[in-house]
This record gives C-alpha cells, sequence and structure tokens, in this order.
C-alpha cells in the first residue's frame, strides 16, 4: 500500500498528480565521498527504504540511529506521452539539510535547508517511458551552521532532544501542469466586508484571463473574472454573508482557480477562512473578540515515524486530543509540520503558532541570519494562507552561549522579526519565545515552577494590575503587549525508571500530577492581564515523559483524571469576552 497517499498540498491542489511515495533504492554516504565518484550516474545502492520516512525511523525500514553525514536515493517512474505534453513538476515536502536531484542523470536543482518545501521544472529531462531520479542529502547536526531543532546533537538521545532525521522526510509527488500555470497564491480574508483579496503568481509573464469562483458547504458563494497582463494578478471577491472561521467552528470556502492562456487552461482548487486578528489593549483578538489561547506544546515526533507522522489520520488524531483535553490550539514546536497538519487545523478550529528549529544555529553574529532568513521567509510565504495559523515565532529560548561569554546578536533577532513583518502585516510575531526579547508583538516567558503556591505568587502583582513577572528581567524589558506565558507545567510523570526525564520533582502521585496541573492552569486562567498560555506538552516523547499522554498517544491518567483536567482547561479565562 502506498504509504502517505494524500494530497500533499491541500491549499493547492490539481487533477494531474501522482505520488513518488513507496519504496526508492537507498545508499548510505559515510564518508562523503560518492558525489565527488558521480554516484548519480551508476551507483551501487545497498537498501531499500520507504519514502516520505527517514533512515532513522523503523517505518523507513532502515531504522539506522547513528549519525549520517550524506544518503543517496533513486527510483524510476513511467511518464506517457500526455504527461509530458506540458510542464513536468518535481515536489518535495521536505529535505533534511542539503540537496542535490538529477533526473535522467541531468541535474535538475539543488535546496539547502531542512524544513522548507521546493520544486523542480524536470520538463527538460524527462521523457514518455522510464525515468529515473536521484536526490543526494548532507546533513551535520553537529554543526552551528545548520538549525535542528529537537534533533540531538549527541549520539544518544537525551533530555528534550531526540532522535535525528537526515534526508527525505515528507511526500515526494509529480504534478503535470500547461506551459503557464499558477504557481502560488496568497490570499487575506476580511469578514467584516466580506472581501478575499487574492493574489495569483505565474511561473511566467502571460496574457488571459483568471476565474475564481467561491463556494460554502456546495453552494455559490461569489465569482470574479480578471485580465492577466504578466506574470501576477491581484484581485478581490465580495462574498455575501460570511460565515466566519473561529475556534470549534471551522467554517471554510472551497475556491477555484481557473487561469486560461495562450500557455494552457491550468484549474487549481484551494480553499480559505475568513477571520480577523487583532493584539491590543494587553488582549488577543480573534474576529473581534478576546479569546484566551489554551495552547499546548507539539514536538511533531512520531514513535515509528520520527518526524513524519505515520498517517493522515495520525495527524488529525493529534489535534482530536488535544481538543478532549480543553485546548484550543499549539506551538508547533521547533520544527515546520507538514501542510497536511496545517490542513487539519483548518478544517478543525484549531489555532496554531508556526515556529523555526533554530536550535542548534549560531546567532552570535550576522552569519545565522544570511543560514535562516531565507529558508524561514519560505515557511512563511508557504503556510501565509491558513487560517488556523494566527502567529508566527522564528526563535526559541535564544540562550547566551555561557562556555564561550558570547551573547545572541539582537540584530538577527530583530532582522528576522522586521523580515517577518514586511512577509505577513496581518499575524503577531514572537521574537523568541521565552528569552531573549528585542522586539515582539507578544510578550512571553517560559517557566516551569512546579508548586502551584509558588507559581501564585508569582503573578499575584500582575493579576492587582502591576509588573508582570518576568524570570528574564536582567536582559528584557516588557513594554506593555499582550501577555502569555507560552511553556509551563512538564510535570514528570512515568512508569520508566530509567533514561526518564522531566521538569522538577517526580510528584508520587497521579492525584499530585493532577493538583499541579490545575493549580498552574488557574492561575493563569483566572489573570485578568495574561492571554494565553502553553502546556508542556501534548504527548511523552522518547526519553522526556512530561506529556498528557504516552508517545504512542495512550491515555496515562485514570478518566477521572483527565475528567478534572479538562474541565479545569475549560474554565472561562478572566480576559474572555
Amino acid at each position: 500500500m502506498l504509504p502517505r497517499p494524500e494530497h500533499p498540498r491541500p491549499q493547492l491542489t490539481r487533477a494531474g498528480w501522482r505520488s513518488l511515495n513507496g519504496e526508492w533504492d537507498f545508499a548510505f554516504d559515510m564518508s562523503v565521498s560518492k558525489r565527488a565518484r558521480e554516484f548519480w550516474k551508476n551507483g551501487a545502492y545497498t537498501h531499500k527504504i520507504t519514502v516520505p520516512f527517514c533512515p532513522e525511523s523503523s517505518l523507513s525500514g532502515v531504522g539506522f540511529t547513528d549519525f549520517i553525514p550524506a544518503v543517496w536515493y533513486r527510483r524510476s517512474f513511467t511518464l506517457s506521452a500526455e504527461e509530458c505534453a506540458g510542464r513536468v513538476l518535481l515536489h518535495f515536502g521536505a529535505v533534511d539539510y542539503r540537496c542535490e536531484v538529477w533526473v535522467n542523470e541531468t541535474p535538475a536543482g539543488s535546496h539547502k535547508g531542512g524544513y522548507s518545501s521546493f520544486t523542480f521544472d524536470i520538463t527538460g529531462a524527462v521523457q514518455p517511458g522510464e525515468n529515473t531520479v536521484v536526490l543526494y542529502a548532507a546533513d551535520d547536526v553537529r554543526s552551528p551552521l545548520q538549525p535542528t531543532g529537537k534533533q540531538c546533537p549527541q549520539y544518544a538521545s537525551q533530555g528534550c532532544h531526540y532522535t535525528r532525521t537526515t534526508g527525505i522526510w515528507q511526500s515526494v509527488w509529480l504534478e503535470f501542469v500547461p506551459k503557464t500555470y499558477i504557481s502560488a497564491l496568497k490570499m487575506e480574508t476580511d469578514p467584516d466586508n466580506g472581501l478575499l483579496t487574492f493574489e495569483a503568481k505565474l511561473n511566467e509573464a502571460a496574457e488571459g484571463t483568471l476565474t475564481v469562483t467561491a463556494s460554502f458547504e456546495g453552494a455559490p458563494a461569489g465569482e470574479t473574472s480578471l485580465k492577466v497582463r504578466g506574470a501576477s494578478v491581484r484581485g478581490q471577491l465580495k462574498v455575501e454573508d460570511v460565515k466566519v472561521w473561529d475556534i470549534g467552528a471551522p467554517n471554510l470556502y472551497d475556491l477555484s482557480f481557473t487561469l486560461e492562456t495562450a500557455g494552457g487552461t491550468d484549474a487549481v482548487r484551494s480553499y480559505t477562512g475568513f477571520r480577523s486578528i487583532e493584539w491590543k489593549d494587553k488582549k488577543f483578538y480573534l474576529n473581534g473578540r478576546s479569546v484566551f489561547q489554551r495552547l499546548v506544546l507539539d514536538q511533531g515526533f512520531y514513535p515509528d515515524g520520527i518526524y513524519t507522522a505515520p498517517s493522515d489520520e495520525a495527524l488529525k488524531n493529534d489535534i482530536r486530543l488535544s481538543q478532549a483535553m480543553g485546548f484550543n490550539g499549539a506551538r508547533l514546536h521547533e520544527k515546520v509540520f507538514e501542510e497536511r497538519f496545517l490542513y487539519w487545523a483548518d478544517k478543525m478550529g484549531y489555532l496554531v503558532w508556526g515556529e523555526y528549529p533554530n536550535w542548534g544555529l549560531d546567532i552570535t553574529s550576522g552569519t545565522g541570519l544570511e543560514i535562516m532568513l531565507p529558508e524561514w521567509l519560505s515557511v512563511v510565504e508557504r503556510d501565509y494562507n491558513h487560517p488556523a495559523l494566527i502567529g508566527w515565532c522564528p526563535f526559541n529560548e535564544t540562550w547566551d552561549d555561557g562556555a564561550t561569554g558570547t551573547r545572541q546578536d539582537d540584530e538577527v533577532l530583530r532582522s528576522i522579526y522586521l523580515a517577518t513583518k514586511a512577509a505577513d502585516h496581518i499575524r503577531p510575531v514572537i521574537d523568541t519565545s521565552g528569552n531573549f526579547h528585542v522586539v515582539t508583538d507578544i510578550y512571553d516567558i517560559h517557566w516551569y515552577e512546579q508548586e502551584p503556591a509558588v507559581f501564585a505568587k508569582a503573578f499575584a502583582e500582575m493579576a492587582a494590575g502591576g509588573a508582570p513577572f518576568d524570570n528574564h528581567g536582567d536582559r528584557q524589558q516588557y513594554g506593555g503587549q499582550p501577555y502569555m506565558v507560552s511553556e509551563y507545567g512538564g510535570t514528570w510523570w512515568s512508569t520508566q525508571t530509567e533514561n526518564a526525564w522531566g521538569y522538577g520533582e517526580r510528584p508520587a502521585t497521579v492525584e499530585e500530577v493532577c493538583r499541579r496541573y490545575t493549580g498552574l492552569a488557574d492561575t493563569l486562567l483566572q489573570n485578568p492581564y495574561i492571554c494565553g498560555l502553553c502546556y508542556t506538552q501534548l504527548y511523552d516523547v522518547e526519553q522526556e515523559q512530561n506529556g498528557l499522554y504516552t508517545y504512542a498517544r495512550e491515555k496515562k491518567f485514570p478518566e477521572e483524571i483527565y475528567e478534572k483536567m479538562a474541565a479545569c482547561m475549560k474554565q472561562k479565562a478572566a480576559v474572555e469576552d
């Protein structure tokens, strides 16, 4: 059966596509010498691997978890004359970290960045009949010039660092398009005025017509037709009686974009949700209503797939588990999640913050900016249209280097913040979650104090209208922004006795876990000057045993404990309208 057979890009789909997931030839390149020996021509592959799962995972069929400096992939595919009549595009969801691709021994392109999606036009390299694609990927998680997120830079997983991922870890697919086609869509919604503002980018300058239609639950909701002259076209679509997208009420409009030019007809399907975001008066507003963000930390790891969910249903299930506990969203932590997760967040009315795996990258100089900025902006562009995505957080806990005495380069954080705001004027941006803030729209802190009484005392002055609690006040300064505690809790509970890790002293009973959980949450929910929280974490990951569920997404506590926890998280927050 084809692994992960669903369309990898739900917001820009066409009828003409084919998954290349499944069995590929595979080879290690431990000496990183095979490229010099032109391995892409007649290399001897020693293994088979199931794509899109990384070689470290069991689902890949390889399961090799030591350091892997470089790898090679190869597979054949057959094309019909009809499929070769237009353009043939080769898409990769993500490949960690630097890669090169050859098609029929012809260079197709290269890419740097383990988390951003990319596409090569391979029209000139393919032919009707059999074709072969080869991919080479180099990966070095120990390099300070490569962002790695939660991938462990030591041999064995430890603390809050986990099994590494190398090479292909998201879906690979072919797409068959006309000579002139829509290469990207950018959409913004105005629910108050019923307007969808859109831009369709083309692969080349052209003249013709773009027709855009919207429907809601199968009923027509609007249509417009525009003349095209150039490599992009902008316009607006009026929608009457708008149904807004909201938490738990995921009203979505189906969209079609039909481009007609001398280069053929291109028909694209998409969707959108009408919702507005504001942050002001120390509150966060969704559709004009003050809401409390009940977030949970989601690491995006899986026991059998590591970085890659074993199925589309597994992505959906993580959201379902979170919502059952009373959470209305998640920080997608230290990783760029695949688009299918955002699709399910859109479909299920679930708020998400988009992040970047900045850990591992040295940002004590401008070199870090040079490495990160291109990939980060590519991520912002890819995920811009998702209504569930309500904020950006490019950095997490940017600590100083105690060993060398060097500090973060504040200008790196400032530059990334400003570039993100230029690319997205709608959403708030947190420069660095927790510490050390330079310029930020939302002021957040991380604090893993386990005793509810101590926790409550720290926030008592703020609750009375005084200064907010800041555990890094010597390095950052609060400026009156909306305030949230975006990491806390992490209460450790596990039957695992060896190599288990969590925050604070491990409680003796499940009742003590519940007391801590509800006591900490009560403090934050009942504070009229706090607009959100993010609990660590939804599920265990390897040795980190502080999840609400096990790594296998099974329950850890008796049902009555879950009921008390969920009831606590669902209570009305002081800041909510």
